[in-house]
């Protein structure tokens, strides 16, 4: 049976919104055609730049690196749910939208996605977890959850405690996804896996979604 995969992935140019902060991304070839005949690129960026995932070594000084991370929480079955259009995602729009049932793995859909087509500059007022729906979360026991903007706290929220919570109970943070054309809600199976950078707090990732039989 041919199975329809979705990347959910953002493709990384210089024109990406990035975190403000965060260093610019850049791409240079320094062996290029036709002078060198082959060509080899160097690339610069945070390594929260789009798509990607955090480790606890984020907001966790004695935190797992990347490295370390469990691929069992990475590749498997995941609940998408849309979240329509609300201005925070709560544990409570979370227990409404999940219903029966808890996932392994719950990926968030909100106006966010729809908002990635043609955007150059971030946007601060983007949807976002409150501390509650992080609670709600490791409650469930569900050990991945997946935002479709740049990160599961909102820009501003000073306090750090929706990724602390989620990173102390080993719950993996992927963040920067766009959700815009996927089903909602609706099972998939998720394949996403980091880069493999010893000591590193996170990295870019590759994330696909495949339809299951």
């Amino acid at each position: 049976m041919d199975l329809r995969l979705i990347d959910i992935s953002l493709p990384i140019t210089p024109r990406l919104p990035r975190w403000p902060g965060d260093p610019p991304i850049q791409m240079e070839a320094f062996l290029d055609f036709p002078n060198d005949g082959v060509r080899a690129s160097s690339l610069s960026f945070s390594l929260h730049t789009g798509t990607h995932i955090d480790a606890p070594l984020h907001h966790l000084p004695k935190g797992t690196d990347i490295e370390d991370l469990d691929f069992a929480s990475l590749i498997g079955p995941v609940q998408v749910i849309d979240v329509g259009d609300v201005e925070h995602i709560s544990g409570e729009v979370l227990e409404h939208h999940v219903g029966a049932g808890t996932p392994n793995r719950l990926l968030v859909k909100t106006l966010n996605s729809a908002a990635w087509s043609g955007a150059t500059e971030f946007n601060p007022d983007f949807v976002a977890l409150t501390k509650d729906a992080a609670e709600w979360i490791v409650g469930k026991g569900i050990r991945l959850v997946g935002v479709d903007y740049l990160s599961v706290q909102s820009y501003h929220d000073p306090d750090p405690a929706v990724h602390v919570i989620l990173l102390e109970n080993n719950v993996v943070i992927l963040e920067g996804l766009n959700l815009s054309e996927v089903n909602a809600p609706h099972q998939y199976e998720l394949l996403c896996l980091p880069l493999r950078i010893r000591g590193a707090e996170g990295s870019p990732c590759r994330a696909v979604l495949r339809e299951l039989p």
